[in-house]
């Protein structure tokens, strides 16, 4: 779970604007509406348009 969560605000960051409206739309209608509809990594690879990083995770806890 700290894996996505690290990797989907890297998605906000990589964009410049960590409040982008157009970024937090996409993760509200590809994840957070669909609740548990359907796999986790479905909804996540519909958000992110690729498996989750786990570098966003190291880079947060000091590990790289």
């Amino acid at each position: 779970a700290e894996v996505l969560d690290a990797d989907a605000f890297s998605v906000f960051k990589e964009s410049g604007n960590i409040f982008s409206p157009t970024i937090a739309m996409s993760f509200r209608e590809n994840i957070l509406s669909k609740g548990g509809t359907e796999d986790p990594m479905v909804l996540y690879r519909k958000f992110r348009s690729t498996d989750p990083d786990i570098n966003a995770f190291l880079v947060r806890t000091g590990l790289e």
